[in-house]
């Protein structure tokens, strides 16, 4: 009994190699992780077969009072069994791939087992498709829940199914004298050995899936750091500033020997090895970049020739070259390159294509943004236009009038004017002006209406002087103080009044304008700002064109609010407050 400790460790050491080499193959992790697949199941039975005929053809030869090895054990003497780790890989392959694995690798290695000849070899076909249904049993409870057994389940099934193959022999063997001193003989080693070795072996298939989940969870954390320090540099757009920052970030995160970025035609940024002459606003150097650029695919190189460089004496031995993409175009290229060929590993190439995709969807969605960015302020420019003419017309005619009458006050009246469509000139390049300048510009515009119409208005303004930096679209209160003037008092000549107040509301400013005229018709406020309103004295398209300003600067929470009755209205709104200082 103690002589076969020994030479099982060994068996059950060379299984444990060869399961450990196996484990460190891409290809089987990825069987394990998709256990359930008809396909893989196939591909099990295939593999733990060809354990468990190692394990029937390395086995120890016993012949009842003593045991032997004879080498690699293609036959069996008639008065021999065999003492081995067949049902450890019979027990392991139900325990991963459940009855249907474990029942086919139990036939398999039970038909070769037979060929092997050997005392009651056909005990040993029963004891091998019992065990694999009855590990495969054991195995789906955790097949379905998608787990693997743990190593003290694997332990226990291991010793479990070798009981049963001792059981089997004591039964199906024939003579029970010969079967209890066999059993006598092998049963100790091979049920601790077994057990121990199943174990094992699932000891390994967990940690080796531990640790890849591990180093996948790091990867993952570093991918989505480096893709958010990159974001505000791609977001910007491919020019050499935001490249080369992006580059040598990515270098220093990655640890490559250079990180270089392209668009279609020339270097944009290249840092670390070969900087000396893979120049940025240089056309780019490599045939593998220019490849890349041409047919849209990843290039690899593995020497400096496949790279293509020109330049003598070019440190870059290997790269990888990723072809970045925006709106179903090739925009650029990101590189990484590499001194020592062996730097490239398949590791690199799966993250160098990963973060390609991450640029690519940065890159893109700055094009957008600054498409939409620069709608926004087309539109904007497009209502800015649609203020003022029907008001030049007013004041030209006012203007020609005044000349003859009063040609000082007309002068001044010109002078305002001018200051006026200056200041409207100046808005309609910013999107945003301080509180001061839209304030002279209602001075300006009120300047020329109190001239048409003497003594019929008076607006007041309740502002403190520290708001007067505080920035608000241009011509809000022009437009919401001539709304007033022409809309709220119908034909009254006096007792006409309209207030302008800004109020600090902490991170908004509330900008409201009251007047004390006749109010709004019920049926016409709730269109007001949101379609054209016909009336007697205009349209409403100028509150309308407010509106649609202040939704594409801020938002829908910035929309004008009125307020009305028979003795005034008030239209207001808030504004995040900003200021010339901190923008």
């Amino acid at each position: 009994m103690i002589n076969l400790f020994i030479p099982l460790l060994e068996r059950v050491g060379l299984i444990i190699i060869l399961a450990y080499i196996l484990l460190n193959i891409n290809y089987f992790k990825v069987l394990l992780k998709n256990r359930n697949k008809l396909s893989t199941k196939v591909k099990f039975i295939v593999i733990f077969s060809i354990f468990a005929i190692i394990s029937n053809f390395t086995g120890v030869e016993v012949n009842g009072k003593s045991t032997f090895f004879k080498g690699f054990l293609l036959t069996v003497g008639e008065q021999s069994s065999i003492a081995n780790t067949r049902v450890l890989t019979i027990g392991v392959s139900g325990l991963i791939g459940g009855p249907f694995v474990g029942f086919f690798v139990g036939v398999i290695s039970g038909i070769v087992r037979l060929c092997q000849g050997g005392d009651a070899a056909y005990t040993y076909f029963v004891s091998s498709v019992l065990v694999g249904l009855l590990s495969g049993y054991f195995g789906n409870k955790s097949l379905i829940k998608n787990k693997f057994p743990s190593v003290k389940q694997g332990v226990l099934t291991g010793i479990v199914m070798e009981c049963i193959q001792m059981l089997c022999i004591i039964v199906f063997k024939g003579n029970l004298a010969d079967s209890l001193a066999l059993v006598k003989i092998i049963a100790l080693p091979m049920i601790l050995i077994n057990g121990i070795g199943t174990g094992i072996f699932l000891s390994i298939i967990s940690s080796t899936l531990r640790q890849e989940e591990s180093a996948l969870a790091v990867q993952t954390h570093d991918v989505l750091e480096l893709a958010n320090h990159t974001l505000p540099f791609f977001r910007s757009g491919l020019n050499e500033e935001s490249c080369k920052e992006a580059s040598t970030y990515i270098r220093k995160f990655l640890r490559v020997s250079a990180v270089s970025i392209t668009d279609n035609k020339r270097i944009l940024a290249h840092v670390g090895a070969g900087s000396d002459h893979h120049i940025p606003s240089y056309k780019i150097l490599t045939d593998l970049s220019k490849s890349a650029v041409q047919t849209g695919n990843i290039k690899i190189a593995n020497s400096p020739h496949e790279i293509g460089c020109n330049h003598e004496g070019c440190p870059l031995k290997a790269a990888i070259v990723v072809p970045l993409h925006s709106r179903g175009e090739i925009v650029g290229t990101f590189k990484l390159y590499f001194t020592d060929e062996t730097q490239l590993t398949f590791v690199e190439r799966q993250l160098a294509e990963g973060l390609g995709e991450i640029f690519s969807t940065q890159i893109e969605f700055g094009e957008i943004e600054l498409q939409n960015k620069l709608q926004k302020d087309a539109e904007i420019k497009s209502l800015q236009a649609q203020v003022n003419p029907h008001f030049f017309f007013n004041a030209i005619n006012t203007i020609s009038a005044l000349i003859r009458i009063d040609s000082e006050q007309g002068r001044n009246l010109l002078l305002q004017l001018s200051k006026f469509f200056r200041a409207n000139l100046q808005g309609a390049r910013r999107n945003l002006i301080t509180l001061e300048e839209e304030l002279d510009q209602v001075n300006a515009y009120l300047s020329i209406e109190q001239a048409r119409f003497p003594n019929k208005y008076n607006v007041e303004f309740q502002i403190e002087d520290y708001m007067k930096n505080y920035l608000l679209p241009p011509f809000i209160i022009q437009i919401l103080v001539e709304n007033s003037l022409k809309h709220a008092f119908g034909s009254r000549k006096e007792d006409n009044k309209v207030w302008v107040e800004v109020i600090d509301l902490g991170s908004d400013i509330r900008l409201k304008v009251i007047d004390n005229g006749f109010g709004i018709d019920e049926t016409k406020i709730d269109k007001l700002g949101s379609e054209v309103v016909e009336s007697e004295s205009g349209t409403g398209s100028a509150i309308e064109n407010l509106n649609n300003r202040l939704r594409s600067l801020f938002g829908d929470s910035s929309l004008l609010k009125f307020e009305t009755s028979s003795s005034g209205t008030i239209v207001s709104c808030d504004i995040p407050k900003r200021e010339i200082g901190g923008i």
